[in-house]
């Protein structure tokens, strides 16, 4: 699977687009000389990526979750710059708090938008990336191997997108598809920048040994992941240091655990632990958007 390939001239697919990693890989993307569709749910703000781009771009406003509408978006993408042969599912949202008294539909929502949208998104391409023995790269985080308390959305989503694209690569692999995950740490989006806002999270990340603590810039996460993206990677770390993560996985649950039972209850009386909402500006933008957004993808 690993091996590099010339991305000059072909078409990519970026969802999650309009802001923060998924803008910087559509940058990273078009200065590889690819044609790339920008896909989300604003699309005055994938316009203004778009036209930072260096080769021709293509923005399509649609819903990830909504099967019709990025069966649309698929068919536009490929009318308009031709069938990918790269499709990133980044699209996502996350919140934190208590699981009990979490709202069931802000909850529900990130796991639909996390891994029911990665899902759909690759449905919606496979047909492109058949015709061109394309790559798909599935962004997930630490969280899939490391869940940890008062994000059970998150982590439940990103451990299960893992698991769903590792089950997609030994489906498509003998068709020439590769299939690929990004494993991501702290990014400095808009997501986390003002996690220290929020106790749950504050707190998540002071607990932290020390250097996985730090915030990467996200130039720097994007960089990583399309040197991932030019070797078609099975397997993609920002930053590299965790594939050494990696070899202490089956230990990390256990880690976990006898910290919360140390911590949880000492945190919990120093602080009130309230649902923080879907984080970020994209967060937001979904919030308002809920039950209110068209679901015909046509693009602009």
């Amino acid at each position: 699977m690993t091996g590099s390939w010339k991305l000059d001239g072909r078409a990519a697919v970026v969802t999650g687009a309009a802001r923060g990693l998924g803008a910087d890989l559509a940058r990273q993307l078009s200065d590889r000389g690819m044609r790339v569709a920008l896909l989300g749910r604003e699309s005055s703000t994938l316009e203004s990526v778009a036209a930072t781009l260096r080769t021709p771009a293509h923005v399509v406003e649609v819903d990830v979750t909504d099967d019709a509408a990025m069966g649309f978006a698929a068919e536009n993408v490929r009318r308009h710059l031709g069938a990918p042969s790269v499709v990133i599912a980044n699209a996502g949202i996350a919140e934190g708090g208590p699981f009990e008294t979490s709202d069931p539909r802000t909850w529900r929502r990130v796991v639909e938008v996390n891994l029911i949208g990665s899902a759909v998104t690759a449905r919606s391409f496979l047909p492109g990336l058949r015709a061109t023995r394309g790559y798909f790269l599935q962004v997930a985080s630490t969280a899939a191997f490391g869940s940890a308390p008062m994000m059970s959305a998150y982590c439940a989503s990103k451990a299960g997108a893992e698991a769903f694209a590792r089950s997609l690569r030994a489906e498509v692999a003998h068709e020439g598809i590769a299939v690929g995950v990004a494993y991501l740490h702290w990014t400095d989006t808009d997501m986390i920048r003002d996690v220290d806002r929020h106790a749950v999270l504050r707190e998540l990340r002071g607990h932290m040994p020390a250097p996985a603590r730090r915030v990467y810039p996200v130039a720097q996460v994007s960089g990583w992941i399309a040197h991932g993206v030019d070797r078609r990677s099975a397997a993609v770390y920002a930053p590299p240091w965790l594939r050494l993560a990696q070899l202490g996985r089956p230990f990390f649950p256990l880690v976990v655990d006898l910290l919360s039972r140390r911590e949880l209850p000492r945190l919990m009386a120093e602080h009130r632990f309230e649902q923080t909402g879907l984080l970020g500006e994209g967060g937001r933008v979904e919030e308002t958007s809920l039950g209110r957004y068209p679901a015909d993808g046509r693009g602009r």
